[in-house]
């Protein structure tokens, strides 16, 4: 079983329009709503492959039981972590051309009596999880090495931990030694002070990542892939093909949720790296924050170039 965690959930409002232009008009096409949250996506995914899941998110106010709404048709088990305030909302907004603009707000204040509540569901559920990940941002009120307790926990239950974050909690967990890490280009920059624009870059930061801590580092790079610095000390690049990418917003979280999926089934960690990307790109071919199936991502496995870099 994968246990996802989303300690700062949100309501998503996905907004399709004609066109985004500075300085004139754009029409609305579509909008909807959905649960939010990095690691809910995740457990979009890996449900929609056939793997077991259950999400832990915290849940409150008004727009939190629209968010236990919503996922009641997810098809997955939750468990809510109830909060006296609002949970946040957040706004994407993507054109038929590939444009996006993602709007979140920063998520409501936890008392540390809430705090301590989520910690406790998460490691009562450690018992039975192959696999914990730890998805997305925190939110006020808790401290920046929560993260970290709980792959310490996690590695203390034999569970082995995904860990997708920014920022003060990112650089405090990479102590803890997570299984794997997944910072994007942008999250990787800001970690390591730099900026990363070669194939030599990507490479050189996947594995300064893995010295900082993290036994494992996939490093997503949008339509360049992903490269991957691995605990037997090699290097891997996974190249995607060419696509009309609609929406990228979440085939970060795609990446993450197939690369643990496809670990769960015994392939290599290449070959999951492959997985990840594929996902990712399958993703981003759909408009709008969609996700894709298992058929729609395995049709983009086999025109994924896996090589290795070092």
């Amino acid at each position: 079983m994968i246990l996802t965690l989303t300690a700062n959930p949100a309501i998503d409002r996905n907004v399709t329009v004609d066109r985004l232009v500075f300085d004139d008009r754009a029409y609305i096409l579509d909008t909807r709503k959905s649960p939010g949250g990095r690691g809910i996506n995740a457990s979009c995914v890996i449900h929609a492959y056939g793997g077991e899941t259950l999400a832990i998110a915290i849940c409150g106010g008004k727009a939190g039981r629209q968010f236990e709404e919503y996922l009641a048709c997810c098809g997955f088990p939750c468990e809510f972590v109830r909060i006296r305030s609002e949970i946040r909302m957040n706004l994407t907004i993507s054109d038929r051309h590939g444009l996006t603009i993602k709007l979140n707000e920063i998520g409501p204040e936890l008392a540390p009596a809430e705090v301590a509540r989520l910690e406790k569901a998460v490691r009562a559920k450690l018992k039975g999880a192959a696999w914990l990940m730890l998805c997305g941002s925190l939110p006020p009120g808790v401290p920046a090495d929560f993260y970290a307790r709980l792959i310490r926990a996690a590695e203390e239950a034999g569970v082995q931990t995904l860990l997708d974050a920014d920022g003060d909690p990112l650089e405090a967990a990479l102590e803890a030694r997570p299984s794997v890490v997944t910072p994007n280009q942008q999250e990787a920059e800001r970690l390591l002070n730099r900026a990363l624009l070669t194939r030599a870059h990507f490479q050189e930061a996947a594995e300064r990542i893995r010295g900082m801590g993290a036994r494992n580092v996939v490093l997503s790079l949008g339509a360049r892939g992903a490269v991957g610095a691995f605990e037997d000390g090699t290097v891997w690049e996974a190249i995607p093909p060419r696509i009309d990418a609609l929406c990228p917003i979440g085939a970060g979280d795609a990446l993450a949720a197939a690369y643990v999926w496809a670990l769960t089934n015994e392939t290599t960690k290449p070959e999951a790296l492959q997985w990840g990307v594929a996902a990712g790109t399958a993703s981003a071919r759909l408009p709008g924050v969609s996700f894709a199936t298992l058929e729609q991502t395995r049709e983009i496995f086999d025109r994924v170039t896996v090589q290795r870099a070092a």
